[in-house]
């Protein structure tokens, strides 16, 4: 599908110290596999390395994502029936930006969550949390106890594992005769369609369409029998799985129209995937001649949001200190640090008014909206905001 070339792991950050040692970087290549259409970076590296103990992705500094987490909270108690007699498990909880929703409406919870950063910031909280990686052999564990689920919710995970069938299989196993486990993911039709390579990176080990999550569950006896398409991360999906041996609830007629549309856009043709890798060009090209000539005409450059898919672009695109000099980022855990690869500094809000630029570059360009609003003081002095994902955009 689209080959990057090679890139450091894009949440790996650099301390000052780290900065006069070698840096690894890894083949940074998408396969798509021509008989089931599930996309795949190359396997170059396991998740001990990627999601460790310094784990800098902490959900709760995303306003916009914890408010989607409320709402997803409200619609499945609502939906599901769900009540103090419920339990519900998340994987891959991260620091309890959605757990916190359920434990205050008094449903028992648990989460599972590998890193021992947010891990930690779970349990601060007051949330029950595993600090493991899921899949088969933790569920059967957690089923041998009695903590079996009424709903698992599996936001933004089913892309980050590399045994995709060992991680469904356990929700098989995990769940309730009659309960449900939904997953929300980017959508690959809205990757391709919007341009969006920089959300591939080494933490991505898929690229899910609807038509391979179909095939992935029915293999690992799992059900699809709703899907929902949300706008979050530039276009995801929201699928409803239940354990096959169940025939509740009934299949949505939304399954088939979305199967049927992917069909219609070439989703199982090779040629559907080959045009992802040219826009990545124009795209990283569009940025270069911007962020050179803005330099040479004096201006001052900034970023903002120091995310994984900023990275991407950035290594991508071959920019370094000297045409951005510094990314600022709300995150505590990230600020001193440096991004890999391009290392440049990330710094606290307070640099974008002591410094004025003319331009703030924003990175995660899926939450530009909430991000202009916050930075609307950067107007008082005329600068202006610029997106480079699906094309160069400057506001």
């Amino acid at each position: 599908m689209i080959d990057l070339g090679s890139a450091p792991p894009s949440n790996d950050y650099l301390t000052a110290e780290a900065l006069q040692a070698p840096e690894p970087w890894l083949p940074l290549k998408v396969l798509v596999c021509t008989a089931c259409w599930l996309a795949q970076t190359m396997d170059t590296t396991g998740t001990e390395r990627l999601f460790d103990a310094d784990y800098a992705y902490f959900s709760s500094f995303s306003d916009s994502w914890v408010v989607h987490a409320r709402r997803y909270v409200a619609e499945m108690q609502t939906r599901f029936a769900l009540t103090r007699e419920s339990h519900v498990v998340e994987i891959a909880a991260n620091d309890g930006y959605l757990l916190e929703h359920v434990k205050a409406l008094g449903i028992p919870c648990l989460g599972i969550e590998p890193t021992a950063g947010t891990a930690a910031a779970a349990r601060a909280k007051g949330i029950e949390t595993v600090e493991a990686f899921f899949g088969a052999g933790l569920a059967r564990e957690l089923a041998d106890r009695g903590r079996q689920a009424d709903l698992i919710v599996a936001n933004n995970v089913l892309a980050h594992v590399p045994d995709i069938n060992d991680f469904v299989s356990g929700f098989a196993v995990l769940l309730e005769p009659d309960g449900v486990a939904t997953f929300e993911f980017p959508h690959l039709l809205k990757l391709v369609s919007g341009r969006q390579f920089d959300t591939i990176y080494h933490e991505h080990f898929s690229y899910l369409s609807l038509t391979a999550v179909e095939r992935v569950f029915a293999t690992n006896g799992l059900a699809v029998f709703d899907v929902e398409e949300l706008a979050t991360h530039g276009g995801s999906l929201r699928v409803f799985a239940r354990r096959a041996d169940s025939s509740s609830p009934p299949r949505s007629p939304r399954v088939d129209a979305l199967l049927a549309r992917e069909l219609e856009a070439g989703m199982t043709t090779p040629e559907y995937y080959a045009e992802l890798e040219p826009a990545a060009n124009r795209i990283k090209y569009a940025l270069l001649e911007f962020l050179i000539d803005a330099r040479r005409q004096g201006r001052k450059l900034g970023a903002y949001g120091a995310a994984a898919k900023g990275n991407t672009l950035l290594n991508y695109a071959g920019v370094r200190a000297d045409l951005l000099p510094w990314v600022v980022d709300r995150n505590p855990a990230k600020q001193g640090k440096y991004l890999p690869g391009s290392r440049i500094p990330i710094v606290d809000e307070s640099r974008i008014r002591a410094e004025r630029p003319d331009y703030v570059l924003i990175l995660p360009w899926n939450l530009a909206a909430e991000i202009e609003s916050q930075l609307a003081y950067v107007r008082e002095w005329r600068g202006r905001f610029v997106t480079a994902v699906p094309g160069l955009s400057i506001r």
